[in-house]
């Protein structure tokens, strides 16, 4: 390299917002591409969720709980490939098709991008007979709705009433509530009653 002379640095494409706001704060920038931590694996990116989280954080009202650093990208919910492994990151390798729910302690460098960087702790494998779109779909909502359910020590002898069993987090709980054996009601609205009682809700 020429004396003076700066690196390339690698970047990718990426949806970020400079401020907080609406979704017109949107756009499409070339960032740098993130570096992969000791305990770490970068993914690149073949679906990401969106959740209603997505525009309250966007919005500013997670401000007061979570640090933003901008420009900003947006997304929790993720499933790709694994592009590159940290150095204390024996669960993967690369090529590996992983899901992950990708929430970091700092906003900043979210799912809505080419790549992106998640602790391991944070990731499992896809399972094959899974779709992207699926994986993608199911860290945050499933996750809620699966460790409430642990919390709660659900079992066979139990009835659940879940609230919004038609949304996101609701229509995960039903299934897993049924799986476990126990008697579930789901309130949704009407147009939704056979999506629910399609779900499993008694």
């Amino acid at each position: 390299m020429p004396s003076g002379a700066h690196p390339v640095v690698p970047t990718m494409r990426a949806i970020t917002y400079d401020q907080y706001g609406t979704t017109d704060e949107l756009h499409l920038s070339d960032l740098p591409v993130p570096k992969v931590g000791p305990s770490e694996v970068r993914i690149r990116v073949t679906r990401a969720g969106v959740n209603p989280v997505d525009w309250k954080v966007m919005s500013g009202g997670l401000d007061p709980l979570m640090m933003t650093v901008f420009p900003a990208v947006p997304g929790w919910d993720v499933a790709g490939v694994v592009e590159a492994v940290g150095l204390d990151a024996p669960e993967f390798r690369v090529g590996d098709e992983i899901m992950a729910y990708a929430r970091k302690d700092v906003v900043a460098g979210g799912t809505f991008a080419e790549l992106v960087t998640v602790p391991v702790r944070t990731a499992t494998r896809k399972p094959a007979s899974m779709t992207f779109e699926e994986a993608a779909s199911l860290p945050l909502a499933g996750l809620t709705a699966y460790q409430t359910l642990t919390r709660l020590n659900l079992n066979a002898n139990d009835t659940l009433l879940v609230h919004g069993a038609a949304g996101g987090v609701g229509s995960y709980a039903v299934q897993i509530a049924k799986h476990i054996g126990a008697r579930v009601i789901g309130t949704a609205s009407e147009r939704n009653h056979e999506y629910v009682r399609g779900l499993g809700a008694d």
